[in-house]
């Protein structure tokens, strides 16, 4: 086989690219091999026996793949993992979210009227002392001391009730 690193590095000065990107027929290795000036390297561009190759495309679509998988819980096993569970993802910061997550809950409820300022205490307390693991246990929560508040208020007055009866049959 003939040596063309002269070729080559002749056509990649000519056309204006790297040595790399520079492509020689092989079909037309003699009429390469033959030319050894810049002149001759031309006239062979010229004819299609040398070829400048497109550029290389890196394709973004592997990325795109790997992240999707990622987005559904893929490639996170103990291999992948470089940092410990705390410095991956704090407790702190979990905490932090969850905290001010439900302490906006209790606010907005407050705003709106749906808790009064007793209930809303007991709340932030029971938020600020680990209560509730998620929003949706802590409105279930709200939910069922109301309903007792309510149970006992219709109790009461089912009481009050009774008693102006009782009263009234001994009055009479």
């Amino acid at each position: 086989m003939v040596s063309l690193k002269l070729q080559k590095r002749l056509a990649a000065s000519i056309l204006k690219c790297g040595q790399r990107r520079v492509w020689l027929d092989p079909h037309g290795i003699n009429e390469i091999s033959i030319a050894n000036s810049r002149m001759n390297i031309r006239t062979l561009a010229k004819d299609g026996y040398i070829i400048k190759k497109p550029l290389k495309i890196h394709s973004k679509w592997h990325h795109r793949h790997a992240r999707e998988a990622k987005v559904k819980g893929r490639h996170s096993g103990h291999g992948k993992r470089k940092g410990t569970r705390e410095a991956r993802m704090p407790t702190k910061v979990l905490w932090m979210r969850r905290v001010r997550v439900l302490r906006r809950l209790l606010h907005r409820y407050r705003e709106v009227g749906k808790i009064d300022k007793h209930l809303y205490h007991e709340m932030y307390m029971r938020v600020k002392g680990n209560d509730f693991k998620n929003k949706r246990m802590c409105v279930e929560t709200m939910h069922k001391i109301q309903a007792e508040k309510l149970r006992d208020f219709e109790l009461q007055d089912q009481m009050k009730a009774k008693r102006r009866r009782i009263s009234l049959k001994e009055g009479t």
